[in-house]
């Protein structure tokens, strides 16, 4: 009975209130899963690529449109206290969601097992060059993963506890990091120093930074379903994404500009952060990767309703790290970004047809969902292949751009379409109600 209480992550019901929470915790949760090797990364090619007021300017901006598109997918998860998948399902209906959940599955321990990768790779040469000692990234593959899975098993629980642990030591390893190695240098000194990388403009920056996040802004119901209110998800959402993630992306441009080095790893080994720079690699990879096999766990469990979720997870993390070790970065990095076009058009399909039918979204009434809603399965056609197009080759055509973020593109054309159909709907309804 312990044991079923653990592991009990409601994946299949709304979250009930005693088990919601405030906003601080969810803050922590979205943190911890925020920052990671490839924010850093891509905070260090912000600050490679432009000047570091244009790479601060960049990251506001681009952080601000994540936490909007967080918020308004947030709310949703909060009100009615379910998971992506099933969500998508009083949208889509209930084989719309299935498909909904396949992908969002894939795509999820898909980039479980490219995360993965990078631990083991990245962890291999962190303990070569602090301990001088050579272990095999296939062995920390295999022992990271296995730490992943078991907190992911356990659910938003092991989540929530793990966030607020690492959180505040990832907080004082970058900010001491930024300390030491920019004590040499002047702000002016800083923001003047030399392009390193291939340049970006402001607007190619926004891109970088709202496409690294998009998807996981859209699937926010699977942590927001433990938030308290509304409102407590609207602030998490812009604490983790607007504060948090912004503040990864300066500190790193800001290691970049005074050190010449993307590689925050590297960079705290240089700055004598050798056992620290490890403790930042186990910790930001373990509490994203955590978040990546949650969702997919939550989306195969509106699939395989009898088999418990913890089992899902298992057999998730056990295929993702297999991925990981038979290197899924080189062989499966463009089908997962295929798949990963096909989730933003869901966020704004559920976001927009919550607006006109949120008395619908009741856990109450889910024995009632249509099969199939064939308007809006037609929306997220059409705003796929939108996305399709306005994406770069080769993930995608590269015909033309709207954004310039082919996931906000997808986002906001499936908004705007569903709120057509759910407006015409209505009116059409209200003309029959009136004969």
């Amino acid at each position: 009975m312990q044991n079923d209480k653990l592991i009990e992550d409601y994946e299949l019901k709304p979250v009930p209130e005693n088990e919601r929470q405030g906003w601080f915790q969810l803050t922590m949760v979205w943190v911890a899963g925020i920052i990671a090797l490839s924010a850093t990364a891509l905070g260090g090619a912000l600050g490679s690529g432009m000047s570091l007021n244009e790479a601060i300017i960049a990251s506001l901006i681009g952080t601000f449109i994540l936490s909007i598109l967080s918020a308004l997918c947030g709310i949703v998860g909060a009100k009615t206290g379910l998971s992506t998948a099933l969500v998508s399902s009083f949208a889509l209906g209930r084989f719309g969601s299935m498909a909904v959940s396949v992908i969002i599955a894939i795509s999820l321990f898909g980039w479980f097992g490219v995360q993965l990768d990078l631990f083991g790779s990245s962890l291999n040469k962190v303990i070569s060059d602090v301990f001088g000692v050579d272990i095999s990234p296939v062995i920390l593959m295999i022992v990271g993963g296995l730490l992943m899975t078991i907190t992911s098993c356990i659910g938003y629980k092991a989540i929530e506890k793990l966030s607020l642990f690492a959180v505040p030591l990832l907080a004082i390893l970058l900010i001491g990091s930024v300390y030491l190695a920019s004590r040499s240098f002047t702000y002016q000194e800083l923001n003047s120093a030399p392009i390193t990388s291939d340049p970006l403009t402001i607007g190619m920056a926004i891109s970088l930074v709202i496409g690294s996040l998009a998807v996981g802004a859209i699937i926010g119901p699977d942590i927001s379903r433990y938030a308290k209110s509304a409102k407590d998800s609207v602030i998490a959402s812009f604490l983790g994404y607007f504060i948090g993630f912004s503040i990864v992306l300066v500190i790193s441009a800001i290691l970049a500009k005074a050190t010449n080095e993307v590689d925050v790893v590297a960079i705290m080994i240089g700055l004598g952060w050798g056992t620290g720079g490890m403790l930042v690699l186990i910790l930001a990879q373990w509490t994203t990767n955590n978040t990546n096999l949650y969702s997919s766990a939550l989306g195969f469990s509106v699939i395989f309703q009898k088999i418990p979720k913890y089992i899902l997870t298992i057999i998730a993390g056990i295929v993702g790290t297999t991925f990981a070790i038979f290197g899924i970065y080189d062989n499966f990095i463009m089908f997962l970004s295929v798949l990963s076009v096909l989730i933003p058009p869901i966020g704004g399909i559920y976001t927009a047809d919550f607006i006109f039918r949120h008395r619908s979204y009741s856990f109450t009434k889910i024995d009632t969902i249509q099969n199939v809603r064939i308007y809006s399965i037609i929306n997220w056609g059409v705003a796929s292949c939108i996305a399709f197009m306005t994406s770069p080759s080769p993930t995608g055509f590269g015909l033309f751009s709207i954004t310039g973020v082919s996931g906000l593109d997808a986002f906001l054309i499936a908004f705007f379409i569903q709120i057509s159909i759910c407006a015409l709907q209505r009116k059409s309804t209200n003309k029959e109600a009136e004969a």
